[in-house]
């Protein structure tokens, strides 16, 4: 999977699962004032993108601090980085 295609399937999922706009995907959006997310929405989009992707992150720390769409997109690319290298 190009690193495109990862975050054109994280823009979707995450549009799909808070019924967001496609167009208002940006990098620099910030995913609690932007669109309106909270912290029951963050434990849903954990769920989201580990049902997505095939791995966990619930654990992960970073995910805590995670504020824009664009870092979102650097956590999983990273992710998928470590898990190709583990195997």
């Amino acid at each position: 999977m190009t690193e495109q295609e990862v975050v054109a399937l994280i823009n979707s999922s995450l549009a799909e699962e808070f019924e967001l706009e496609l167009e208002d995907m940006d990098a620099d959006a910030d995913i609690f004032d932007d669109f309106g997310l909270d912290s029951l929405d963050i434990v849903d989009m954990v769920i989201v993108l580990e049902s997505a992707f095939k791995f966990k992150i619930r654990e992960e720390q970073a995910i805590r601090k995670i504020r824009k769409l664009g870092e979102i997109h650097t956590f999983v690319l990273g992710k998928l980085n470590e898990t190709e290298q583990a195997s």
